[in-house]
């Protein structure tokens, strides 16, 4: 009777440090966030990507694989939190969130980070709060659907779920396991699956949630094996490639490149607008160097001109000089038959900045990133 009291009081203070935390993780204000100029990657999750037990969780590991294979990987997210073996503490982990409130914040947070890759593992908190498991699988498929639609080039790895120690949830982690990976099965050859369940022994677990130091060392050998097999995922994207479809965002002001209204008018105005994913921001470039937009039509320089100041517009797809652009690995984006560079009116960063040609400079107003 004593032990069984005793394990109440201990889940009971779980439970009770978990929500503290909760209170006083707060996200980090902008000055303390990290960048080396690698390949962004965002880890997306719950308590176990932030390190509940052992600070920095699998990011310590997962760094110092990378670091050791010769990869200058940047970690990004609103977050910040490790010890000084980490050599980048940015992460997007919120101890005690569910499926949807990692679908509330997830838009702005890839706005705002602008990561090349994103490691997700989510779903532990539906478990042990009991929310609507039935429709777990269903959440976490919506949440994949929202990032692939504001980040539609992006490399995104979807992890099962890690043990439990309890019988029961673990009974529940097992189901929705299976679930999951039916769903990633469906979201396309740049979602991809690893198997952190298998990875993780149940022994290697501190509190019968969160993982151990050997159990988060674990995960980390699972996440780097899987980002190896695909070694695109460890390159930044400078260039999309050919006939896929993304976004255009300037990192300076978080923003896209956006056709005004949704418009599929010939010469419909092109602007700077707050990104969302929707059809008037997708962009596919072709071999030759087309950037074709909403309505099947092509980013075109206004009149053919080539000279400074001149605007953006949509038009029918023609095969012209004025509707090819080359991507620089410096993240410009050059008219070729100008050399110009497409250019933010007077360094602007504001919803409905207007795009035109002007002499490239290397200013942050002519660095455009795809994803």
């Amino acid at each position: 009777m004593l032990s069984a009291v005793l394990r109440s009081a201990a889940v009971v203070a779980v439970v009770v440090a978990a929500q503290f935390s909760l209170v006083l993780d707060a996200p980090q204000p902008a000055s303390a966030m990290e960048s080396n100029g690698g390949v962004r990657v965002m880890p997306l999750g719950d308590s176990i990507t932030d390190g509940a037990s052992v600070p920095g969780g699998y990011r310590v590991g997962l760094w110092n694989r990378l670091a050791a294979a010769g990869v200058r990987a940047d970690f990004v997210g609103s977050r910040a939190n490790g010890p000084t073996s980490l050599g980048d503490h940015d992460h997007e982990g919120h101890p005690g969130y569910r499926i949807d409130e990692v679908d509330a914040g997830v838009v702005d947070w890839i706005r705002a980070a602008n990561p090349r890759t994103i490691l997700l593992h989510i779903g532990t908190n539906d478990i042990i709060q009991n929310r609507d498991l039935a429709n777990a699988p269903a959440r976490l498929s919506a949440l994949i659907d929202k990032i692939r639609a504001n980040a539609p080039l992006a490399e995104l790895f979807v992890a099962t779920l890690i043990p439990s120690a309890d019988a029961d949830r673990e009974k529940k982690t097992v189901a929705y396991n299976s679930e999951l990976r039916g769903v990633v099965a469906w979201k396309g050859p740049l979602t991809h699956l690893v198997d952190e369940h298998s990875a993780v022994p149940p022994s290697a677990l501190t509190d019968g949630t969160h993982p151990s130091a050997a159990g988060y060392d674990a995960m980390a050998t699972a996440w780097h094996a899987a980002l190896a097999s695909v070694p695109s995922s460890l390159t930044p994207l400078t260039t999309p490639p050919a006939d896929a479809t993304g976004l255009l965002s300037n990192p300076r002001s978080g923003r896209c490149l956006n056709v005004m209204y949704s418009s599929t008018a010939d010469r419909a105005a092109t602007t700077l607008w707050e990104c969302h994913g929707g059809d008037n921001q997708r962009w596919t470039r072709t071999a030759s160097g087309e950037l074709r937009g909403i309505g099947g039509k092509c980013l075109d320089v206004y009149g053919a001109s080539t000279a400074n100041g001149t605007r953006l517009i949509m038009f029918p797809c023609s095969g012209a000089a004025n509707q090819r652009f080359v991507f620089r690995p410096d993240g410009a984006i050059v008219g070729l038959q100008s050399g110009r560079c497409l250019d933010l009116f007077q360094n602007g960063t504001g919803n409905g900045t207007v795009p035109q040609l002007w002499d490239c400079n290397g200013g942050a107003n002519q660095v455009w990133s795809s994803r």
